[in-house]
């Protein structure tokens, strides 16, 4: 925790330290710690082990819905016998059309199970599209400011090779032809060695500043590699505002890490992130509204359709849940303590020295550049080389007047090197890439953290949700009347044209003599009870 106070304007948000404070298990069920090592086997089998409790979840939810296909499949042949006479009697009871009685109320019920559950299912549809918009954001605001970086380092590149060209041009150039033109002259030839001497020495010093290979623009209108090092990929000179474009480039060698690169990186995978959530979240609302249009029209084949769609959101759901929750781990044990991994990383130190990276990780007021002697060094030199000149100026050009345009050059090139070195002191100042660090990690640990919670809020109920409905929709399906028995009964009944007939005598005569008990039978002249030996009622007239 000492490392991240020296980290100014960041502290680990809540979400982070609970999430940090999860006990670690590896593979073999033995305590490991919660330091952020990706690298490391058993750091691995940590999140490993997190991310099956999705696996144990998805076989139990497996489990609860194949308890209920058997109690519909299995368990309702047994029941069907018992039940038929129970069923005709509804079927009376509300004139053949829709449900009542025991077997409405089981249709009703597992109708608003079904309901209750794809309404649970849109809301965690809502909180899906909410986490994925919210780690969007976090991870647009991390490109950023690598981006912003990368163009730091781009100018602090582009300055010292132009400080350095510059001085060496005017070694091998004008400050040449000045030692010719004064000769033997010792009074104007000392100063003028001496400004060749401090011009050296300014560009032995800048060739040793180096704050790990930014980039620098070529000829051609992109950025290449500062150094015999190159980037992976070459930089469009483009604000950080706007996404970079990369450019193969002929001899391009691995680096361990550059900004730039990491940039296009982050933004390509953040691209396939986005729109795989997208997809999976339209995914889930198809199946939803069209379960609820299949239990409003009760589609048979279309809720059967929307059970196989279901299931592939079900194992959808509890994979995605798995993904998140390793995602969200490493994540809290990375935010917890950024500084010591990139300190400790060799992706990071290895072509920059550990004092420069403590430098601008922290920024601290009481630390002292590492840059600071070459600077001091350099601005001495510089200004000394400014006194030279001066001197000749005042000294020489009236004796030497040929030399008058080779030292208006060396003052020219002296005036430009002074005015990239002010920017070059400025630049490396640590405020600037400091800010863009911080930057970095309120947006990787604060808005991305978030939202990757919500979408594991939204991966765990939509799994409930979906294994909820997978439970229910065999029962509510298994309930309708297919178009088929609708067809075969109307078939039965026209076949048989007498039949039909004389149930409808029946009906009409039983309606006009009234109400008679259920135990009377009729009996072609009229109706008489069972096992009587009573004469029989009187024939009522026909209508």
């Amino acid at each position: 925790m000492a490392a991240i106070a020296t980290v100014p304007n960041y502290t680990p948000s809540l979400w982070v330290r609970l999430c940090h404070a999860i006990p670690r298990l590896d593979l073999t069920l033995q305590t490991r710690n919660s330091v952020f090592t990706p690298d490391s086997w058993e750091y691995q089998q940590t999140l490993l082990v997190l991310s099956s409790f999705s696996a144990i979840a998805l076989v139990l939810s497996l489990l609860v819905v194949l308890s209920f296909l058997i109690h519909y499949c299995c368990c309702r042949r047994g029941e069907g016998g018992r039940d038929a006479e129970e069923e005709e009697e509804d079927d009376d009871a509300s004139g053949g059309h829709g449900y009542s009685g025991r077997k409405g109320q089981g249709i009703c019920c597992v109708t608003w199970v079904s309901v209750t559950a794809v309404t649970l299912c849109c809301v965690a549809i809502g909180i899906g599209f909410y986490g994925n918009s919210e780690a969007n954001d976090g991870m647009y605001q991390l490109t950023s400011s690598f981006l912003t970086a990368n163009y730091t380092l781009a100018s602090i590149d582009l300055l010292v090779s132009d400080t350095v060209a510059g001085l060496q041009q005017s070694v091998s150039g004008p400050l040449t032809s000045m030692e010719e033109v004064f000769g033997g002259h010792k009074p104007a030839l000392v100063p003028t060695r001496s400004c060749r001497r401090l011009s050296e020495r300014v560009v032995s010093l800048l060739s040793n500043l180096t704050l790990g290979r930014g980039l620098i623009p070529t000829a051609d209108g992109f950025y290449r590699a500062n150094g015999s090092e190159s980037i992976v990929g070459a930089l469009t000179p483009v604000p950080p505002s706007v996404a970079p474009t990369l450019s193969p480039s002929a001899n391009s060698i691995s680096a361990p890490f550059s900004p730039g690169w990491a940039a296009n990186t982050l933004m390509v995978n953040e691209d396939y992130r986005w729109l795989s959530y997208v997809l999976l979240l339209l995914l889930d609302l198809v199946v939803c509204f069209f379960i609820l249009l299949g239990l409003a029209k009760q589609a048979r084949w279309l809720l059967i359709l929307m059970t196989v769609l279901a299931w592939l959101a079900l194992f959808l759901s509890w994979g995605s849940l798995g993904l998140e929750t390793a995602t969200v781990v490493a994540l809290s044990d990375f935010c917890f303590d950024p500084n010591t991994f990139v300190l400790n990383s060799t992706h990071f130190n290895s072509r920059t020295s550990t004092e420069i990276l403590d430098y601008y990780l922290t920024c601290d007021r009481k630390m002292s550049s590492p840059f600071q002697q070459i600077l001091t060094q350099s601005q001495r030199a510089l200004s000394s080389i400014h006194s030279h000149l001066s001197s000749l100026d005042r000294d020489a050009l009236p004796r030497f007047p040929k030399a008058e345009r080779s030292l208006r050059e060396v003052q020219q090139i002296l005036n430009a090197t002074e005015g990239n070195f002010h920017q070059l002191v400025a630049l490396l100042n640590c405020r600037g890439l400091n800010k863009d660090y911080v930057d970095s990690l309120k947006g990787l640990c604060y808005d991305g953290m978030e939202g990757l919670l919500f979408l594991s809020l939204y991966s765990f109920l939509s799994a409930l949700a979906f294994t909820a409905i997978l439970c229910s929709l065999p029962g509510a399906w298994r309930s309708f009347h297919s178009d088929s028995e609708e067809y075969e009964d109307s078939d039965s009944e026209s076949e048989d044209p007498f039949t039909s007939h004389q149930a409808r005598r029946q009906t009409s005569t039983g309606s006009q003599r009234g109400a008679l008990p259920h135990f009377y039978s009729y009996q072609g002249a009229g109706w008489t009870p069972p096992f009587s030996s009573a004469p029989p009622l009187p024939t009522l007239p026909a209508c």
